[in-house]
């Protein structure tokens, strides 16, 4: 045989030995940002992800396959998230996919997966619109689903402790992504159901590295309370703008104030800013000390980047497991009816998840569930302790 036969020959069994290895796999996709300014978030979901498929594949996989994850960066980039799931759809031929940070990047990527009816497991983005994209009555089925507290919650809980601290004159700044306006949207709305109106909406564009300008407006306007909406960071210049002034005045904002990224940049004048969380790197229940313990091994940290994201990543792989295997099927309608109707509990890092989803409510978490963080020597704490301790370590959510 010719070297060049024998190369072709060879070339020919690869392929036939990587169909084969497809075959006897259930591949899901997975993407977000593992570089660039969301990659904290991106990185860790990715992670608590694989350590979620690793344990399953352990314990015998899917319908007796393992599990093989597709994994691709999205860079945050609306464009390219398209590109990567009509290539997950077409060429890998994934039954489903799990992630997405960024709410531009799902709401542009996931209308692929939803006319290729494959179910779309959004563990991060957060933006209210994700989940009702194609909701009935115009559309016959959803297959877009959510194990993440959407920003109507997050905006709730964050108009509720402005108005609980007695603040009445309300700044927000947010940035110009999909994600910032429509949380600010979403804040605007919380605050006016409970009698409040902003005195300053500021917004500024991702890559900016001076806030001062916003603040000063904000500062100007009568501001006692900062509220942000924003990813990277950039929500560390926001603060460091407000220090810069001499301005002391409290800031809240969404979830994306617990990243590393925001923290680390931010330093001291990130201490004591506040925000919503469904997961705290706290072993206040056995299996959060079993994943934390479990991420640190596995990945050499000690602070998880982005502890929401990787627990909801992780727990993210255990709903579509369980929904495959009940369905007896990788069939994106069948998998879609199991995960409308889960029979068996999942018990999850975040919650306990008891019948998470129907056919008209794909939000896997409630209002009840997240409590309020707050930053404290450079991590993320309980801002009430009492919320990790005991009963209420566990939220659940309520039966309908």
């Amino acid at each position: 045989m010719t070297m060049k036969k024998w190369l072709a020959a060879a070339a020919f069994s690869a392929a036939m030995t990587g169909a084969a290895y497809a075959q006897q796999t259930v591949k899901i996709g997975i993407s977000g940002p593992y570089t660039g300014g969301s990659a904290a978030m991106g990185v860790s979901m990715r992670d608590g992800v694989k350590l979620a498929a690793q344990e399953i594949n352990k314990a015998g996989g899917v319908l007796g396959k393992p599990i093989q994850l597709i994994e691709r960066d999205d860079e945050a980039k609306n464009e390219l998230g398209v590109q990567i799931a009509q290539e997950l759809i077409n060429k890998e031929q994934v039954v489903a996919t799990v992630g997405f940070i960024n709410t531009g990047v799902s709401l542009a990527s996931q209308r692929f997966y939803q006319e290729a009816e494959i179910p779309v497991m959004n563990n991060v983005s957060t933006g209210t619109l994700v989940t009702q994209q194609f909701k009935a009555p115009e559309h016959k089925a959803n297959y877009v689903f959510r194990n993440a507290a959407n920003d109507t919650i997050q905006s709730s809980m964050i108009a509720e402790a402005v108005k609980k601290n007695g603040y009445t004159k309300v700044a927000i700044i947010a940035d110009s992504t999909n994600y910032g306006q429509l949380g600010r949207a979403d804040l605007e709305k919380a605050l006016a159901e409970r009698g409040l109106k902003p005195v300053a909406v500021e917004k500024f564009n991702i890559g900016d590295t001076d806030m001062t300008a916003q603040a000063l407006r904000a500062k100007d306007a009568g501001a006692d309370v900062v509220l942000t909406y924003a990813i990277g960071p950039e929500l560390a210049q926001t603060v460091n703008a407000v220090v810069k002034l001499g301005w002391k005045v409290p800031v809240l904002g969404s979830w994306t104030l617990s990243m590393a990224s925001f923290i680390d940049a931010a330093g001291a004048n990130g201490e004591g800013v506040m925000m919503p969380q469904t997961f705290i790197q706290l072993p206040s229940t056995p299996k959060r000390k079993s994943f934390i313990e479990a991420y640190q091994a596995a990945y050499k940290v000690d602070r998880i980047p982005s502890p929401v994201s990787a627990a909801q990543g992780y727990d993210s792989m255990y709903l579509l497991a369980a929904a495959i295997n009940q369905a007896k099927s990788t069939d994106g309608r069948k998998v879609r009816e199991a995960l409308e109707n889960l029979t068996t509990k999942v018990e999850g890092v975040v919650t306990t998840y008891d019948k998470p989803f129907s056919a008209t409510d794909h939000e896997a978490i409630t209002a009840n569930i997240p409590v309020l963080g707050i930053v404290k020597g450079g991590r993320v704490v309980p801002a009430n302790p009492a919320d990790l301790e005991g009963a209420g370590a566990l939220r659940v959510k309520p039966k309908s």
